[in-house]
């Protein structure tokens, strides 16, 4: 490895406290999967249908990027296609321009991290600001994103605290929510002032030419809502064919990413402001990123581009867990933009071996990573095809093994040739395992030297002194271990049942509203039960308790009848969408909406914008109460998904949950863009 590489490992291995943060994060999110998995029926059929999904995808690239293209358009979106990052960087810069842009709200997008936008942006004139909390947090030092998910991963709540005492003028604390509220005041006025919102995409849906993003925090709404132009960057591989096969990345992608059944908000994007809607932008635009995707794809490497960026490979990983996101450098010490097992593959795949083949070393190959990939992506064979040098495009007519260029260090090449020779022949492989077993084995004599590593920063496993056969024939290996994948009799794995198999049991309506209950209180939400004629009163008895003076609200026929006049006629002011509601969003504390439905798998609830039913009602106050029908509630998300007015709608998203972080220290902290509090009222 090169010596820059080298230098940054030492440095991240001897800093206390990266090692406090990486372990903190680690053991957290590690934990949260696993019980997030184990919610659902078939997590392994699930990963293995969602490669099947990815697979067919990347295969058919072309024909799926031209039916979202045409759907897209359809919708109203604009398309362009950039070839590489200089082509995107210059449509965002001539967009930009087109509307007289001087500020842009970004939300987290790691392909702008790619093309190095925020750099090249500013130096066009454009101030852009990031709007998640820890890409805030890493943009105010001057940093790079160190975890794809976690982008703060690296800081523990001193850092932070000492930050914005420097750059937001807050008395020095190290209390997490007090500094959570202060980024959220610093950034309110960003997303109301801000000319452009720019945002990444999760998944684009070819059949509808949909765009679905997953946030938290409520910063990706935020920059998708209030201002007049929305810039969406899509790799141009996130695609998946429709509606069931988003449900599955849904299901798949939170619980690895941070262990929830879905994020609190996941926005659906049909196109820009249509008639006689109250928010949304005027115009959308989608940047489709190759950005070496094409060539990737011709590669032996292709498989890494079923890749959702969950970074569940970088918490399972104990390289990753050691050296954290920023000592993944190139050989001119070039931060990469992914790191830990996805970036070893990716980075060289996209960027090139000779700047960072080497990071594919920073591996124990150990196989956590698949273990952890929510697709099953076969890392560990990936690592090792970037070890060999098989990162170049290959004759669709020769296997991929065929194309190796060679890459590992001489005297690892020499060892190689010796373990090959040796290992070509049974005799002389027993032989040599016997001699190193001697050698290093027990209380064996030889000491590998220290420039190795093997023994210092890595741990080297003893040889064994007798062979399989032998320690099998001995009794100390007892026959009749089985194998961890599940088989059926006739020793195949079996099939993802269909769809319609899975989950047949048939909940009753008592069910859907007691299992959405408990899911929404899970996620720190409040749930009401009331008679439809009950449903006014009940909502001016909570404002009066909570001494609410003024609320944003839908329109009266977007809500139960006479709701609206009750809460008038209690004395609380109503204020409908305006531009001087949203300046005025600060002091009004409360929003009052209704819901299209709501799925009791994910204690998620659908909103749909349109005429009377500002979208920002939902976002920009503090409390977000919500009116829901009983006979509305199905029992899956993949059911709430298809409900004809969620796709009719330019722009709809699910709830679940009051908006959240955990970006300092991966301490939860409720409440942060979006509302802090959600009341559920259903009838």
């Amino acid at each position: 490895m090169p010596d820059t590489f080298h230098r940054h490992i030492r440095t991240a291995l001897a800093d206390p406290n990266l090692q406090v943060a990486l372990d903190a994060n680690a053991e957290r999110r590690v934990r949260v999967r696993q019980s997030a998995f184990a919610s659902l029926e078939d997590p392994e059929g699930m990963r293995r249908q969602a490669h099947a999904v990815r697979a067919e995808v990347v295969d058919h690239l072309d024909e799926y990027l031209v039916q979202f293209i045409e759907k897209a358009q359809a919708n109203g979106m604009q398309i362009h296609r950039a070839a590489n990052a200089g082509e995107a960087v210059a449509q965002v810069i001539n967009i930009s321009r087109q509307h007289n842009a001087t500020l842009i709200a970004k939300s987290k997008t790691m392909v702008s991290e790619e093309i190095h936008l925020n750099h090249a942006l500013e130096a066009a004139g454009l101030q852009v600001v990031e709007t998640d909390l820890g890409e805030y947090i890493v943009q105010l030092r001057h940093e790079t994103p160190s975890h794809i998910i976690t982008p703060a991963v690296h800081l523990r709540r001193a850092d932070v605290g000492r930050l914005f005492e420097e750059k937001l003028g807050l008395p020095y604390t190290e209390d997490i929510p007090q500094m959570t509220n202060a980024a959220r005041q610093a950034l309110r006025e960003v997303f109301l002032s801000a000319d452009i919102g720019l945002t990444g995409v999760n998944f684009a849906i070819a059949n509808t030419g949909m765009l679905c993003m997953l946030t938290n925090e409520g910063n990706g709404r935020m920059v998708t809502t209030v201002p007049k132009i929305h810039i969406a960057l899509l790799g141009m591989e996130r695609l998946v064919p429709n509606l069931d096969d988003l449900a599955l990345m849904l299901r798949l992608l939170p619980r690895s990413a941070t262990g929830q059944k879905l994020t609190v908000y996941t926005s659906l994007l049909h196109g820009p402001r249509r008639p006689g809607d109250p928010d949304g932008p005027e115009e959308r635009h989608v940047i489709i990123v190759d950005n070496g995707r094409s060539a990737l794809r011709q590669t032996p490497l292709r498989e890494i581009l079923y890749c959702i960026r969950c970074g569940s490979c970088l918490n399972a990983c104990p390289v990753f867990r050691e050296i954290g996101g920023h000592a993944y450098v190139g050989k001119s010490g070039q931060i990469s933009p992914y790191p830990g097992p996805i970036g070893s593959v990716l980075a060289p795949g996209l960027f090139g071996q000779a700047e960072f083949g080497q990071l594919a070393r920073a591996s124990s190959l150990c196989g956590a990573c698949r273990e952890a990939c929510p697709v099953d992506i076969d890392l560990p064979k990936l690592l090792l095809r970037v070890r060999a040098g098989m990162v170049e495009p290959v004759a669709e007519t020769l296997p991929t093994n065929t194309a190796i260029i060679p890459n590992p260090p001489g005297w690892l090449a020499f060892g190689l040739k010796i373990y090959t020779w040796a290992a070509e022949h049974p005799g002389r492989f027993a032989l040599t395992q016997r001699l190193a077993g001697w050698l290093l084995g027990g209380s064996g004599w030889l000491r590998l030297p220290s420039f190795t590593g093997w023994g210092f920063s890595k741990d080297f496993p003893r040889p064994a002194r007798q062979t399989f056969h032998q320690r099998w024939m001995s009794g100390i290996i007892s026959p009749g271990v089985e194998s961890h994948v599940r088989k059926n009799k006739a020793g195949e794995v079996p099939a993802l049942p269909d769809e319609e198999h899975r989950d047949s049991h048939e909940f009753s309506d008592a069910e859907k509203i007691e299992n959405l209950e408990k899911a929404l209180v899970e996620l720190g939400a409040k749930f009401m039960l009331c008679r439809e004629a009950e449903a006014a009163e009940t909502i001016v008895e909570m404002l009066q308790k909570m001494g609410e003076k003024v609320i944003l609200a839908w329109d009266e026929t977007c809500l139960p009848v006479g709701t609206l006049k009750a809460i008038q006629a209690a004395g609380i002011q109503v204020l409908f969408h305006s531009t001087q509601a949203l300046q005025d969003s600060a002091r009004v504390r409360v929003g009052l909406t209704g819901a299209l439905g709501a799925a009791a798998e994910t204690g998620s609830l659908a909103l749909t914008g349109g005429p009377g039913r500002p979208l920002t009602t939902s976002l920009l106050p503090e409390v977000h109460i919500v009116f829901l029908r009983k006979e509305t509630v199905v029992s899956r998300l993949d059911e709430l998904l298809k409900l004809p007015d969620l796709s009719q709608a330019a722009a709809s998203v699910l709830i679940s949950g009051p908006s959240r972080t955990a970006d300092i220290e991966m301490t939860l902290t409720i409440g942060v863009h979006g509302p802090g509090e959600l009341i559920v009222v259903c009838f």
